[in-house]
């Protein structure tokens, strides 16, 4: 059994969620983009899809894919730092379990070896991947220095309306750079 399915299989945080586990991965070894994500939202949970709520269709238009293209697990991993929804908490859902990545994250790192981008979702992936991580909007403000490699992005959640309306250059350059690299990394996508 490889380690895909494996992790689909987990059950570590039986009794401690909200529900019963269920982990959401994507992701075939030749897969080119890595999405390092928080955890599933309670809509993702439900339905096994990742991303299938109003953070994913915003997270496609900013790297200029279509649904069918981010969902093929030959082009995109979708792995995030816990694989079933955390629980709701004061102002959000609740941070993603720190055992997922304990157990998970280095193997399944390592399983996916052909990975040319890894676009960095939110404060608990960032903190994982970067070891000078202080905050999200610093590690979004230096944007162009993890480039080709990496990105790191705001959670794509339209609750940080806020964040990406208070910096112009996000979208004015941040997605344009992102774009540009997801197409040359997937090459010809029509």
């Amino acid at each position: 059994m490889d380690i895909i399915e494996r992790v689909r299989q987990c059950t570590v945080c039986r009794g401690n969620l909200p529900f019963e586990p269920r982990p959401v991965i994507q992701g075939l070894p030749t897969a080119k983009i890595l999405i390092a994500g928080q955890a599933p939202s309670l809509s993702v949970q439900k339905t096994g899809i990742p991303f299938n709520d109003a953070s994913g269709r915003r997270l496609r238009e900013w790297l200029g894919v279509t649904e069918a293209q981010f969902y093929n697990p030959t082009l995109f991993a979708i792995v995030p730092m816990a694989f079933c929804y955390p629980g709701k908490g004061k102002s959000g859902d609740l941070p993603p379990p720190k055992i997922c990545a304990q157990t998970w994250r280095a193997p399944l790192l390592a399983a996916f070896d052909q990975i040319e981008l890894t676009v960095l979702i939110g404060q608990y992936a960032q903190s994982y991947h970067l070891a000078d991580f202080v905050s999200v909007s610093q590690a979004v403000t230096d944007w162009k220095a993890g480039l080709p490699g990496q990105i790191a992005l705001p959670h794509p959640s339209p609750r940080n309306q806020l964040w990406v309306r208070k910096r112009p250059w996000f979208e004015a350059e941040v997605l344009p750079a992102l774009r540009a690299r997801v197409h040359d990394v997937l090459g010809d996508l029509e």
